[in-house]
């Protein structure tokens, strides 16, 4: 057999020098009782697997008859794994600082909202504005005529950025 040669290769750690003259100082008689301990080893891990398997096989059937199968035991081992990784402290951390940072998104944007509404407001008042509200009158009363029934542009821009907010207030609200 392949396993009992002389000129094996060390295992890691093992000092070459010393394998080669352990095997050189065996008496005859030593080297047949290691020989058969060998194959007494080799036969009892010949058992084991047998052993093994039938075992296998034996928790095979038990399954098959309760009815549990591959996707039920994968689906037992994820909850299980799911219910621990939930349990642990490191994922309530991070769940309650996203929660947080989540709030304050919201707070966020909702702020902006606010900045958004106030700066069409401030537009709307400056003289700039007034005065380009102004001209566009003019123009549209030298073309059209009348006033139509929607409002001059401030309104319809005032109207336009109010709807914005309102919007973003009624979503804030929902979630």
């Amino acid at each position: 057999q392949g396993l009992l040669r002389s000129d094996s290769i060390p295992e890691v750690g093992e000092d070459a020098a010393a394998t080669i003259g352990m095997a050189e100082t065996l008496s005859e008689e030593e080297r047949d009782e290691l020989r058969k301990e060998l194959a007494k080893v080799e036969e009892e891990i010949q058992t084991l697997s047998q052993v093994l398997a039938a075992k296998e096989k034996h928790l095979a059937e038990i399954k098959r008859k309760l009815g549990i199968n591959s996707l039920q035991e994968l689906r037992q081992n994820l909850t299980k794994s799911w219910q621990d990784v939930t349990s642990t402290t490191a994922y309530k951390k991070t769940s309650e600082t996203l929660s947080q940072a989540g709030q304050k998104a919201s707070a966020a944007f909702s702020s902006v909202g606010s900045v958004i509404t106030k700066k069409f407001e401030d537009v709307r008042n400056s003289p700039t504005f007034k005065s380009f509200e102004e001209k566009v009158e003019n123009l549209k009363s030298k073309v059209g005529g009348s006033k139509p029934a929607g409002g001059d542009f401030g309104e319809v821009l005032n109207s336009a950025a109010n709807a914005s907010a309102t919007e973003t207030i009624a979503e804030q609200t929902q979630e």
